[in-house]
């Protein structure tokens, strides 16, 4: 495929317009802003654009095109009439300085009860009291919560310098902690592939502001010491974090607070629509108990008496704004309407198709790739590669090969506890023909790696780019054309 500037001909143009009518604006760009020399830019007709850009898009991994397994991350199809809805003009037309209710505020009435009405629902969803729609990522939302665990104990005269963290959480809640003021302690993984209760226990003093946990774990299964670590955390006055990227195995099942949870960061973008890809937009709304509801970003949607939405900015303990304006409006948008299609009996069931797909795949591929834990897993499944790492294959060349066969390769390397991960989650949305056909895939990598490891080596080998030399790219990074 030849790149836009190899199609480029001198003169040619997509679209030409007639001479200027008006009189040239007198203001001029200061030449200190100015090129030296004109920009480079390819000159195409319409129809070499539109075939460019079409054919590189169809060239993309892509949720609409490929089943996408990537652990952690609940890259699932979502219903295209989510997207009407965010493209509805009263929505994406609509600006955010417009007024409240004076002056034509009535145009802003449906964001505003679409805000508040979403809050509830994942309110209710999570057992929190309260929530926020502010943060714009799922580790925006993380420091968000750490900053209102940071505000509880310093209202209450805590000297709080620590967070519990187990290396089975999300790579960044370390950092979310560091920023908000933190020092950050690792707690291990047992032999089960859960937090160690022993381990806990001796770095539980009273200088721990918290504990972040991401449930179920990397790996996949659920913390079955959860009452017993919720109940030390809360005797040294501590707060317990709810790392929500893993929700999707949880919704109508758990409610985080039911746990003892007390503050919730969830990823509308993971598991209430809007799929990450690409690296955005997200949303990380945040939730609360009631102890910590003072201390939520402003400004907040309030329903007022006569049933109008409005803006409350009277918090004086409140951590201030964390976001422009309210967030990803548009993201907002998707998962209300994902919430509102589903009701409760369809976001069980969906969490009910996570579970149960993923403990197939485990169950069919065990024999084939060493399992992590084996034992009844969540939404996700992790392998270890070791097996076939013993024949010079390793997780990296699994990934590739994966990718000759029309599938986006699985999370590895992560979880860090498990050598040679490879982090599988189908999610709910992938029926069981696709699924058989990406273990059957699998099951055929693993025979290759016995019987021809250099096949794997050499992969991807029917991608428009081939296998990349890695090191070579971290060493001599080139940032600029030419």
């Amino acid at each position: 495929m030849e790149l836009i500037y190899e199609l480029s001909r001198p003169g040619r143009c997509a679209a030409r317009l007639p001479e200027c009518s008006v009189p040239p604006a007198k203001a001029k760009i200061p030449a200190r802003l100015k090129r030296a020399t004109p920009a480079a830019l390819p000159e195409v007709s319409e129809l070499d654009v539109v075939r460019h850009y079409t054919n590189l898009s169809r060239r993309n991994f892509s949720v609409d095109t490929h089943f996408y397994p990537l652990g952690s991350c609940t890259m699932k199809y979502n219903p295209k009439v989510n997207e009407q809805m965010a493209r509805l003009d009263g929505f994406c037309q609509l600006h955010p300085l417009l007024p409240q209710l004076r002056n034509g505020g009535i145009l802003t009435q449906g964001a505003l009860r679409l805000i508040y009405e979403t809050e509830r629902l994942l309110a209710e969803i999570t057992g929190m009291a309260e929530m926020t729609m502010q943060p714009m990522a799922g580790a925006h939302g993380e420091l968000t919560g750490v900053m209102l665990m940071a505000a509880y104990h310093k209202k209450k005269g805590n000297r709080k310098k620590r967070i519990l963290i187990p290396d089975s959480a999300h790579g960044t809640n370390p950092a979310s902690a560091a920023i908000a003021g933190y020092s950050v302690t690792t707690i291990p993984s047992n032999s089960q592939g859960e937090m160690d209760a022993a381990a806990l226990k001796r770095e539980l003093t009273d200088d721990v502001a918290g504990v972040m946990l991401t449930s179920p774990n990397t790996v996949g299964l659920f913390e079955r010491s959860l009452r017993d670590v919720v109940a030390l955390v809360h005797s040294v006055d501590g707060l317990l974090y709810y790392d929500g990227a893993n929700l999707n195995a949880f919704v109508g099942r758990v409610r985080p607070g039911d746990l003892g949870f007390d503050v919730v960061h969830l990823n509308l973008h993971k598991t209430f629509s809007t799929p990450h890809g690409g690296g955005g937009p997200g949303a990380g709304a945040v939730g609360v108990v009631d102890r910590l509801k003072p201390f939520l970003p402003v400004s907040r949607v309030v329903k007022r008496d006569d049933g109008t939405y409005a803006l409350d900015y009277g918090a004086p303990d409140s951590i201030g704004y964390i976001a422009p304006f309210y967030g990803n409006f548009s993201v907002i948008v998707r998962a209300y309407t994902y919430l509102r299609m589903l009701g409760a009996d369809g976001l069980r069931e969906a969490s009910d198709y996570a579970v149960l797909n993923a403990n197939y795949i485990r169950a069919k591929l065990k024999d084939e790739f060493d399992v992590a834990y084996d034992r009844v897993c969540m939404h996700e499944c992790v392998f270890s590669a070791a097996r076939q790492a013993e024949h010079g294959v390793h997780a990296i060349d699994i990934a590739k090969a994966l990718l000759d066969r029309g599938y986006h390769a699985p999370t590895v390397y992560f979880p860090l506890i498990v050598k040679e991960a490879l982090m599988i989650e189908p999610t709910e949305s992938e029926s069981k023909e696709t699924i058989d056909a990406f273990i059957e895939a699998m099951r055929g990598i693993a025979r290759l790696s016995r019987e021809n490891p250099q096949a794997l080596h050499d992969a991807p080998v029917t991608t428009p780019v081939g296998r990349l030399d890695e090191v070579a790219a971290a060493k001599d990074i080139i940032l600029t054309a030419g």
